[in-house]
């Protein structure tokens, strides 16, 4: 449908952020919250009852905390795309909530322009880390010496094509859209990105851009 407008759920145990969410995303003409929950378990129910294309999950939350709540709804196979919400301090869920498999991630104190970017780019299948949370998560990673030497082993085990595959998952494109990019099929795309997550050593997407952007990889 040429109006069809992307659904989207919030849960913050706030109502003034929430409120606030609400009538920043609706000034958009392709966005509409149908939904809001304050709590972890309240956001589960709700999320399996109207299925919203995308959830803005906060993290640090009363009666289950966001991590919980992703990991539930992981679970029970939901089809909505999530971005969590996160301070500053939340580092260390952030890595959580990466190996769990979060869609995005957004800074609350973030612009309006990056939240929007993000709701549309994981609605379109795409993946969306906001560049001060990658520097956030890269600067989480210690023992830099050896675990240096031991992903730039993992780098150079990728072909110059997997290389090529690996900037622009970071970039966020799909499998389509980067076999439409590379003129290559998606079902060759698939297999090097299965290829791409044995070799480095990840299980998702999400994985696998931060390991790009940890790793500085570019665009050859």
């Amino acid at each position: 449908m040429v109006n069809e407008r992307i659904s989207v759920m919030i849960v913050d145990d706030h109502v003034l952020m929430r409120e606030g969410l609400k009538q920043l995303l609706e000034l958009e003409d392709d966005i509409e919250v149908i939904i809001q929950a304050g709590d972890g378990k309240e956001a589960i129910e709700k999320a399996l009852e109207y299925n919203p294309n995308v959830i803005l999950l906060d993290i640090n939350m009363p009666n289950m905390n966001g991590i919980d709540v992703l990991r539930r709804l992981k679970d029970l196979g939901a089809n909505s795309s999530v971005i969590m919400l996160t301070i500053h301090e939340d580092k260390e869920y952030l890595f959580e909530t990466m190996k769990i498999g979060a869609d995005g991630y957004v800074l609350k104190d973030s612009d309006a322009d990056s939240l929007i970017k993000a709701i549309r780019d994981v609605y379109n299948g795409k993946t969306y880390i906001q560049p001060s949370v990658a520097c956030m998560l890269v600067e989480g990673i210690g023992e830099i010496d050896e675990k240096t030497n031991k992903e730039l082993n993992k780098i150079r085990l990728l072909t110059k094509r997997e290389y090529e595959v690996l900037t622009l998952i970071a970039e966020g494109l799909n499998n389509r859209d980067i076999a439409d990019k590379l003129y290559i099929s998606e079902k060759t795309v698939k297999n090097h990105v299965s290829s791409i997550f044995k070799k480095i050593e990840v299980n998702d997407r999400i994985q696998a851009a931060i390991f790009a952007f940890k790793n500085k990889i570019k665009k050859i």
